[in-house]
């Protein structure tokens, strides 16, 4: 690996060749069970019989889509993701991928009902979605649910994320590329955060940003014993 024009030793060369805990090796997922079949409602005898090659973590290989949820509720942090009218449907699917990595509470996308789901690389079958007409709904749900809602734009008055501490129980909206968060959420929100940037672009793409919005407060938040 090079960087800046050196060579930097690969310090995990010995465990190369050794997948993570999310990665699926040489191939994408695992085959039929070898041995004998387990005696657990958890796993499913079809996928047990034909292979696993669905995109989950190996904890969850072989387990019905039920029990993955059932896990997974248990895990889930008081974190909820907003989505407000994102004009690039892909943008939605990007953030839904990224919430269900971190065991997000629910997803909630504000205006249109139907997007593309193709970039959640079908993990929207594990994550909980919730949607609402318009951004008042939204932050009256955060209201009746004890949520602190925070806005994520790179606005005149906003602070920067990386010097804040986002709330524990907490609602992150975002807006669409271009037009950026709206009015309600900017004056419904407890306050707006911005990431730092040093280029040129004027923003990052949205799905980009929900995911380290998400991080810091993984980071800020999250007992990290409980990951994979």
């Amino acid at each position: 690996m090079r960087r800046c024009g050196f060579r930097v030793p690969d310090q995990a060369s010995e465990h190369a060749d050794v997948p993570g805990p999310t990665e699926w090796g040489a191939g994408p997922g695992v085959g039929p069970w070898q041995g004998e079949l387990p005696d657990d409602p958890r796993y499913d005898p079809e996928l047990l019989r034909e292979g696993d090659t669905r995109n989950v973590v190996d904890a969850y290989r072989y387990w019905t889509r039920e029990a993955i949820i059932a896990d997974i509720d248990h895990r889930r942090h008081p974190l909820h993701i907003a989505i407000e009218n994102f004009g690039n449907d892909a943008n939605i699917g990007a953030v839904v991928r990224t919430a269900n990595a971190f065991a997000v509470d629910t997803v909630h996308i504000v205006g249109r009902r139907r997007w593309n789901r193709r970039g959640a690389m079908v993990t929207d079958r594990y994550q909980r979605l919730l949607h609402h007409a318009t951004t008042a709904e939204l932050l009256a749900f955060a209201a009746d649910a004890g949520l602190t809602p925070v806005a994520v734009d790179n606005v005149p008055g906003s602070v920067r994320l990386e010097e804040t501490v986002l709330p524990r129980e907490c609602l992150l909206i975002f807006g669409q590329e271009g037009p950026g968060i709206t009015d309600d959420a900017k004056t419904g929100s407890m306050m707006t955060v911005s990431i730092a940037q040093f280029g040129s672009t004027r923003s990052i793409n949205a799905g980009v940003a929900a995911g380290i919005v998400m991080h810091t407060w993984i980071s800020q938040h999250a007992g990290l014993d409980r990951a994979w």
